[in-house]
């Protein structure tokens, strides 16, 4: 049998979150259309005698950071090596970067063993946003000017995200929100169409206030899906106390230290897949 590595096309872009989904992993409809532009050399697509089984991203950052998701499998070929050979060209591609990952728990020993390091759990909450009512001011992300979100972005993030950020936020089926006290940004929340629940990611906010005010501003009254970090304890609480269920969880992992980040302000991570 003849396998072959070679970079994703769009569709197999496509084909790749069609496959998480079928992993349980749920990520947004319209998410590749988003994951290209990241880096479109960062996406490998692994084919037996020319038939897709196996996949990975491993998406380049600025200058110095790197981060692989979608690491599959298809059920069909899994303990034959296809995998390993993915995750190769992965690493390589990531040479001389600092890389981080989610990590689904029966894979967290093998990626110890590739020498990362345990960061943070990011656990999936899921329940139905209340309609809170709150004095914060919230507006429209495509109001404000996209440099200063993305300037906003970069206290929860290694290294900047342009490209990614922009068509995140611009897809037509997505909302996105910002809260401003006068013209300082204080959060930023955006909601997905998923097959599940809709996805919420990122959620940032300098409070739990502002965080409950953005979470009802995009998704009130809708079952929603959150990865929420358990190194914001304050995070945590609010959606325990607002009644959401823990139904997933994955570690956050890096190739060196983990990088300075708002931790305390982030309420939920963009994406397990990039980010």
């Amino acid at each position: 049998m003849s396998f072959e590595i070679r970079v994703a096309s769009l569709d197999e872009v496509r084909l790749m979150g069609a496959w998480a989904r079928d992993e349980g992993w749920n990520p947004g409809v319209s998410d590749p259309l988003a994951f290209a532009p990241a880096d479109p050399g960062g996406f490998f697509i692994g084919k037996l005698d020319g038939e897709p089984v196996a996949c990975v991203s491993a998406v380049r950052y600025g200058n110095g950071f790197g981060f692989i998701g979608f690491y599959i499998a298809r059920p069909q070929v899994r303990g034959q090596g296809y995998g390993i050979q993915l995750w190769r060209a992965a690493t390589e591609h990531l040479t001389g970067r600092l890389i981080g990952l989610d990590g689904v728990v029966d894979q967290q020993d093998n990626y110890r063993k590739s020498g990362f390091v345990h960061a943070w759990n990011n656990i999936r909450f899921e329940g139905t946003a209340a309609d809170t009512r709150s004095p914060v001011e919230v507006v429209d992300a495509r109001s404000v000017p996209f440099d200063r979100i993305a300037e906003y972005d970069r206290r929860f993030f290694p290294e900047p995200r342009d490209a990614f950020l922009a068509t995140w936020l611009a897809l037509p089926d997505r909302t996105a929100r910002i809260a401003l006290d006068g013209s300082t940004i204080t959060g930023l929340a955006v909601r997905r169409d998923a097959q599940g629940p809709s996805r919420i990611g990122p959620l940032y906010a300098d409070t739990p206030d502002i965080a409950a005010a953005l979470l009802a501003s995009v998704a009130a009254n809708t079952p929603v899906a959150v990865d929420v970090p358990d190194a914001n304890p304050a995070a945590v609480s609010m959606f325990q106390e607002a009644g959401f269920k823990q139904t997933f969880e994955a570690a956050r992992m890096y190739t060196g230290p983990a990088p300075d980040l708002a931790l305390s302000q982030m309420y939920g991570v963009t994406t397990l897949e990039l980010g």
